[in-house]
């Protein structure tokens, strides 16, 4: 057995511990275990920036502070997102902003007009999100998604760990209903990305995100698809598989 084959299996046999073991806790016991508990190695969370980010962000921040904040800014964003991780940041007392962007050099190759999402949205996503993303999370052991079951057929069987790549991926607000997440979002009076007032439920770059009442279908409304490529499969392979090489 190579050490790949090996290493992915170990993954899977402590994704499927602590599977059990976080099946009875709460979003913030399972925070507080994986921040606090060390029982996944090196933690970082991955963020948006979007409608419901401040959620997961605030939980963080009051286990943890300085926790890797990981932001991919792909360069096609809303000026108001951008403006927003700034700001939602410092509200937070988050210390520890890793913002990360897609190759210029691949961009300038494959993207040079800015216009490969009007043509190709899977393989912009691919450059502008996927490549990026994989190069960064290696840094960490474990990567904490604010993810939720009732977003996305897709999402609707995931567990709270699961694996990508060399490192595990931890859904501490799986099974956090919309209204549970929105509750959440009042009573905790946390800063509002400026879009949701607009009727964006869902956000993501500005040239494939619409105003919309259903969650994500603002997203490639014009298409079938639903994963933008930040979170990745086990394989490094983004949701739908780009349609050329490279």
């Amino acid at each position: 057995m190579d050490f790949a084959t090996n290493q992915s299996l170990e993954l899977r046999q402590t994704a499927d511990q602590l599977n059990s073991a976080f099946a009875e806790l709460s979003a913030s016991q399972i925070l507080d275990r994986v921040l606090n508990g060390g029982v996944a190695g090196r933690p970082a969370v991955i963020s948006s920036f979007g409608a419901e980010a401040a959620a997961l962000l605030k939980l963080i921040a009051d286990k943890d502070p300085a926790t890797p904040v990981v932001f991919l800014d792909t360069r096609k964003h809303f000026s108001d997102t951008l403006d927003y991780v700034d700001d939602l940041m410092d509200v937070l007392g988050l210390s520890t902003l890793v913002r990360v962007r897609p190759s210029a050099r691949r961009l300038a190759l494959e993207d040079p007009d800015g216009k490969l999402h009007s043509v190709d949205s899977d393989r912009c996503c691919y450059l502008r999100k996927t490549l990026p993303m994989i190069g960064v999370l290696r840094n960490y052991d474990c990567v904490l998604t604010g993810r939720k079951r009732y977003q996305t057929a897709d999402r609707a069987g995931m567990d709270y760990v699961d694996v990508q790549e060399s490192w595990l991926r931890v859904n501490p607000l799986a099974d956090w209903s919309h209204d549970q997440t929105r509750d959440f979002l009042s009573s905790e009076n946390l800063l509002e990305h400026p879009l949701v007032a607009m009727g964006y439920s869902s956000i993501g770059c500005e040239p494939c995100t619409i105003p919309s009442d259903d969650h994500r279908a603002g997203r490639w409304a014009d298409e079938d698809k639903t994963e933008c490529g930040i979170h990745i499969t086990e394989n490094g392979a983004v949701a739908r598989i780009p349609k050329t090489s490279g």
